[in-house]
């Protein structure tokens, strides 16, 4: 069967950088034998969805499959969180899927091998992945509940299924949430289209799931997923709105451990780091300053540490040459980071990954997201050193 392709962008662009991507996965596709239909689209413009499957139709003779992969993020809390950014995450997340199914149900209903496949995760409503980020999850879960509602009302007519991740998937915007050197803690996107074929693959009795990578291609026989590993052998970052437990995840993410299959176990408590600790982190960073680090980094963090040797440090990346001590920062804060101080040397230590920190409500950040992002990257700096 000949294979063909229509891709239609979240949001509607020309830059030069969408036109090259588009252009390579062009190229790709067709040198693997098939065809494909980019479609520059926004997937909150109800119009333009209608005519990128139009288009579609007329070049291919119909749909089989549908992927709704489109997807804004923003992991800010309640207030922290703008309207307009909890309108995008809602318009595309939950809304962009919904009428993209629903343009293109009329065509699947005529397939024999009809699919919609949500990337989205399984709907266990821990609230361990709302309080931290509850306009995004609430926009994720959507996708999930348009999973469960159309695979009840298409039941026997097209396969409706949601795909997510058990590790994180090395992308753009994994870049963006986990800074350099987050790929090694990844597997390739190898990982995700595999299992999307395997579910496309079965009848379309099969639907209302919701597919764990790593589970399905277990079924399918496979055994060694090093092949999916951006560095084999290397930890994995497990990935969230899972089942496990959050604070095991963590402990396991923390330990450095590739994550098994999680077993509730009761949570120790976490050992006292040694007197003096918060001050030693804060004199290794300083040492290692730089007049490229502060150019290339333009901030000034503040740090409200609870515990032993807690209270308020700043980090100011804004001054000539960089500064680092006790209290507030001369200039005001561009972001403003809670936690306790076993974190804190956790994390500048390489220990604990501020993504998971965050995501689990062991870190709490105010202020510029970008900004905090960018400071992992010094983390990574001084890893070797503390």
């Amino acid at each position: 069967m000949e294979q063909t392709l229509s891709l239609l962008r979240r949001l509607h662009t020309h830059t030069p950088s969408f036109q090259a991507q588009s252009l390579l996965l062009l190229k790709k596709i067709e040198a693997a034998g098939g065809k494909a239909l980019p479609c520059s689209v926004d997937v909150r413009d109800e119009q333009q969805i209608s005519n990128a499957v139009e288009k579609a139709v007329e070049r291919f003779g119909g749909i089989d499959i549908l992927v709704n992969n489109a997807s804004a993020i923003s992991l800010t809390n309640t207030l922290e969180t703008p309207t307009k950014r909890v309108d995008l995450m809602m318009n595309v997340n939950t809304r962009g899927t919904y009428l993209t199914s629903k343009a293109c149900i009329p065509y699947l209903k005529k397939s024999k091998i009809a699919h919609i496949l949500n990337l989205s995760p399984p709907l266990n409503l821990n609230p361990m992945w709302f309080k931290q980020h509850c306009a995004y999850t609430i926009a994720k879960y959507g996708m999930s509940m348009c999973v469960l509602g159309m695979a009840e009302e298409f039941k026997g007519e097209i396969a409706v299924n949601a795909l997510w991740p058990k590790t994180a998937i090395h992308t753009a915007a994994m870049d963006m949430l986990g800074g350099s050197g987050i790929e090694s803690q990844c597997r390739k996107v190898e990982i995700i289209a595999d299992a999307a074929y395997s579910i496309f693959k079965r009848p379309k009795s099969f639907t209302g799931n919701f597919i764990i990578d790593e589970n399905i291609l277990r079924e399918e026989g496979i055994k060694n997923f090093d092949i999916y590993a951006i560095k084999p052998g290397h930890p994995l970052l497990p990935d969230f709105f899972l089942d496990e437990h959050p604070d095991i995840i963590i402990k396991k993410a923390e330990s450095r451990d590739v994550i098994p299959e999680l077993k509730e176990e009761k949570p120790q408590p976490p050992p006292k780091q040694r007197s003096g600790a918060v001050e030693e982190t804060f004199r290794i960073v300083k040492d290692s300053l730089s007049d490229d680090i502060v150019k290339a980094t333009q901030a000034v963090y503040q740090f409200e540490l609870s515990g032993e040797d807690g209270g308020t440090w700043f980090l100011d990346l804004k001054s000539k040459g960089g500064n680092v001590g006790y209290g507030e920062p001369s200039n005001q804060a561009d972001v403003v980071m809670s936690m306790s101080t076993d974190d804190f040397v956790k994390m500048f230590s390489g220990k604990l990954k501020p993504t998971m920190a965050f995501m689990s409500g062991k870190l709490k950040i105010k202020g510029n997201m970008a900004l905090a992002i960018k400071l992992e990257k010094l983390m990574n700096q001084m890893n070797a050193k503390l």
